[in-house]
């Protein structure tokens, strides 16, 4: 028997899967509310931030790779309510505007749960290790294309679409060296987390951490805009 045939192979597209996972499941306890993805996903060319507002967030080790999420501003403002409601906050002190910081730090700290759940299932699932930066958020006026500081040897690159309750969309998009991961022999996958127990964990590491910072992308010079980053 051919023990090629008997091998499993995590690529690409498996570990977009694991991602658009995690950020439904993240999203979906943090806003109470049903957030799902497109079954189909785009193979692009270019990855980038654009408005009204985005956030990304470099990850290696492992595997080398860029995440952005894109929201419009009424889908930022959706989230960002819900999220504020579910915990407790009166309707009444809530900002009113996707530029308010305070929705650039939500958006940030919601960004930072899903990446930190995400590098969870590669360590459990793939047995490996994956470190992630600081999540920056931009409140935009523009699109701005972005690039990965590390080379990519051959690099993938895919865009997913996703639908909240109130039928607003926002998108994921994933730049990522190509890869592999072959199942030589069987192991024990260690339990998921309970999404509750994972809020609350990364809710008290918060507060503890510089937040996302918010700015405002007006130059027309994308690399400026970064190095202002500190990228």
């Amino acid at each position: 028997m051919n023990m090629e045939d008997e091998r499993v192979i995590y690529g690409t597209e498996d570990l977009l899967a694991s991602l658009c996972t995690s950020v439904t499941r993240v999203l979906n306890v943090a806003t109470q509310s049903k957030i799902n993805y497109s079954a189909m996903v785009q193979r692009i060319t270019k990855i980038g931030l654009k408005p009204d507002i985005g956030c990304f967030v470099l990850f290696d080790g492992g595997f080398t790779g860029l995440v952005v999420l894109n929201f419009a501003a009424d889908t930022a403002m959706e989230i960002y309510e819900r999220y504020m409601l579910h915990m407790g906050m009166p309707k009444s002190e809530l900002a009113g505007s996707y530029t308010s910081d305070e929705v650039a730090n939500i958006m940030g700290e919601l960004m930072n749960q899903i990446v930190g759940d995400f590098t969870g299932k590669v360590r459990r699932e793939l047995q490996t290790n994956i470190t992630q930066n600081q999540p920056k958020m931009l409140v935009l006026t523009k699109q701005v294309m972005l690039n990965v500081d590390t080379p990519l040897d051959r690099p993938e690159m895919r865009r997913v679409s996703f639908f909240t309750e109130k039928n607003n969309i926002f998108y994921l998009e994933l730049a990522i060296d190509r890869t592999e991961f072959i199942k030589l022999h069987d192991f024990e996958v260690n339990e998921i987390a309970d999404p509750d127990a994972l809020l609350d964990m990364e809710r008290a590491n918060s507060q503890g951490a510089a937040q996302a910072a918010p700015a405002s992308a007006v130059d027309d010079d994308a690399d400026e805009l970064l190095k202002s980053l500190g990228m």
